[in-house]
């Protein structure tokens, strides 16, 4: 799978958001997918932040447009603007800060709470590279995917240790999914079934393509 350069050229475009803890690293994970980037420095993200990349996905240009909770976390004054249209999401824990892994219940609730159920979700420990410092065993953060049918990663940032991996994960299951329901509307003879370009994509009541992917890392 490779990166794709012509923005203005795509299939579909898909709306994820990155949910939890503030300094769990969700600015720096959205700029190394993004741009390749990582700043050692960064401040917590003031303002409305988002990025695009655009992937090719079995056969097909898919146009990431990511939004970043923009350090509003920090005041719990997530908006249900924030959510409205996405169809997947990274909810990131910081895997030497137990405490953000602890509130990774509550970042789902509010989640689905504005989303529909069957939005795809990767779990992400991230900063797996601080392996010395590790707080949050990957067995624990495994257990709470599978027990809440999320997919789940540990990633790092700082060296892209499955930062385009997991959003790529994402990205491919809603690819799916919109394709699933695309030929189920075919096969009733509907003549609109597949989207248009940025229109919100609605994948309810198709959890079943669902399954539960274990990180990469011991």
């Amino acid at each position: 799978m490779a990166g794709y350069k012509a923005d203005d050229e795509y299939d579909y475009l898909f709306k994820l958001v990155l949910i939890g803890d503030s300094g769990v690293g969700k600015s720096n994970l959205l700029s190394r997918f993004t741009r390749n980037e990582f700043n050692l420095e960064s401040k917590s993200t003031i303002g409305v932040e988002f990025a695009t990349k655009s992937l090719r996905v079995e056969g097909k240009v898919i146009k990431a447009q990511i939004w970043d909770t923009a350090g509003q976390e920090r005041y719990r004054a997530i908006t249900s603007a924030y959510y409205r249209g996405a169809v997947g999401a990274l909810l990131v824990y910081d895997v030497t800060r137990h405490s953000t892994f602890e509130n990774v219940g509550r970042w789902l609730k509010e989640l689905r709470d504005h989303t529909d159920p069957n939005i795809v979700v990767m779990l992400i420990g991230n900063k797996c590279d601080l392996r010395h410092l590790v707080a949050v065993r990957t067995e624990d953060g495994r257990s709470f995917a599978e027990n809440e049918s999320l997919y789940f990663m540990e990633t790092s940032a700082l060296d892209s240790t499955n930062v385009e991996a997991a959003f790529a994960e994402v990205l491919t299951q809603i690819h799916r999914i919109v394709s699933k329901k695309s030929v189920e509307a075919g096969e009733e003879g509907s003549a609109s079934a597949a989207p248009s370009k940025g229109q919100t994509i609605d994948i309810k009541e198709d959890g079943s393509v669902l399954k539960r992917m274990g990180c990469c890392s011991s």
